[in-house]
């Protein structure tokens, strides 16, 4: 019981404190990448329990130079101590180019020692790595070891420092993380919950999409003048700058008309992201995020502005679905970097996170559509198009 609750706490912590303070004082770090074809990590202590346990000298703030005289030895005192095993044999350790993290703890800084390894012998993952860690327990009985897995796609998590999965302190020097529970299909289902989970915080998408749903249930008409003759703009107040736009639109009779063009402005924005999503990911094409999101922001405008003042003919708007959706897929790629995938299972990556995305979009235009169809004859539409226009302009230019 007393081992559980301590695991509990500390994943409450962890979970709070966020990335930069998933590091704590008195602890020490076991990071896992789990590859299709092999296993990389890295160790992480922090310069104060190295002096501990080897009596280094290592100041306070201290540079990858002054690591450098005393990395054969952090690295022997951690083959002493480790191990790592499974029914395939011992997986040796292979070390990388020792780092140094500081991390803000209150109000100081402490330093993290990063070790990178590989472990050999795993161009076959194995189905469960026994490990053992044995390292500052003799000097510190307080301190303690996460093992977390950060990454491992076919379990469904990417970039992750709070996932911990196994714990060792003095009483416990020995663990074993089980592998058999992961498949492709957990991965892909992780990638479109993944997709889902971006559109619907991603506030620039889904103004986007707002834009272009506007104008989906009325037509411009093109009898302008009757409606001035008539006086039918009386109805509504607009502001003056705006009447010579307001009156050309005149509601859709039919459902299916109105739908088919919500189909066709989806699947040419779907294309389009799909597109350049994909190339980002395979590295094809880079463009500076800046610039893809200032590129967002103007689609958000001139797509708002489109429903306004015509910006395209009549039947055209699936041109700006598709020539903005280009960059949105620039947006969405981020998103995969953030996530900090690698080239594993890269195609079912894709493929996971575009079905995520359009069923986010189905189901933010199975919301929407319904209601702007039974609002269209009402005296309330004309000013939802316009002034919600009006506003997506502003945001997007703020």
């Amino acid at each position: 019981m007393k081992r559980f609750l301590q695991t509990f706490w500390l994943a409450v912590f962890m979970g709070f404190s966020g990335t930069a303070l998933a590091h704590a004082p008195n602890q020490s770090y076991i990071f896992l990448r789990i590859n299709a074809n092999s296993i990389e990590g890295r160790f992480e202590i922090t310069s104060e329990d190295l002096n501990t346990a080897l009596n280094l000298g290592l100041a306070y703030e201290l540079t990858k130079a002054d690591l450098a005289p005393h990395v054969q030895a952090i690295q022997r005192y951690y083959l002493e101590r480790t191990s790592f095993s499974s029914e395939r044999g011992d997986h040796n350790v292979l070390f990388g180019e020792v780092d140094n993290l500081p991390v803000l703890m209150g109000d100081s800084t402490a330093n993290f020692i990063q070790i990178p390894f590989t472990l050999s012998n795993t161009e076959e993952v194995p189905e469960k790595l026994k490990i053992y860690y044995n390292l500052l327990f003799d000097k510190d009985p307080l301190h303690a070891c996460m093992q977390v897995v950060e990454y491992n796609w076919k379990a469904g998590v990417y970039n992750e420092e709070a996932n911990i999965t196994l714990m060792f302190d003095p009483n416990t020097v020995e663990g074993t993380l089980d592998l058999t529970e992961d498949s492709i299909f957990t991965g892909f289902k992780a990638m479109i919950g993944s997709g889902m989970h971006h559109i619907f915080i991603g506030l620039d998408h889904i103004l986007f999409l707002l834009a272009l749903l506007l104008p989906s249930v009325v037509y411009r008409s093109s009898n302008r003048q009757e409606f001035l003759n008539t006086g039918q703009l009386n109805a509504v107040v607009f502001p003056a700058f705006l009447k010579p736009y307001a009156e050309v639109w005149e509601a859709n009779e039919s459902f299916k008309v109105s739908f088919i063009y919500v189909i066709k402005i989806v699947t040419f924005f779907t294309i389009a992201h799909s597109i350049t999503l994909s190339l980002a990911a395979l590295d094809l094409v880079r463009l500076p995020s800046a610039l893809v999101e200032s590129i967002i922001a103007l689609s958000i405008a001139l797509a708002a502005l489109n429903n306004i003042y015509p910006l395209l003919e009549k039947g055209k708007e699936w041109i700006i679905a598709f020539l903005f959706g280009l960059f949105h897929g620039f947006g969405f790629a981020s998103v995969l970097a953030d996530i900090g995938l690698g080239s594993d299972y890269l195609t079912w990556s894709l493929l996971g996170f575009n079905i995520g995305v359009e069923i986010g979009q189905l189901i933010i235009v199975l919301i929407m559509f319904p209601v702007l169809f039974l609002l269209r004859k009402t005296k309330y539409y004309k000013p939802i198009l316009i002034y919600g226009s009006i506003f997506l302009i502003l945001v997007a230019l703020n």
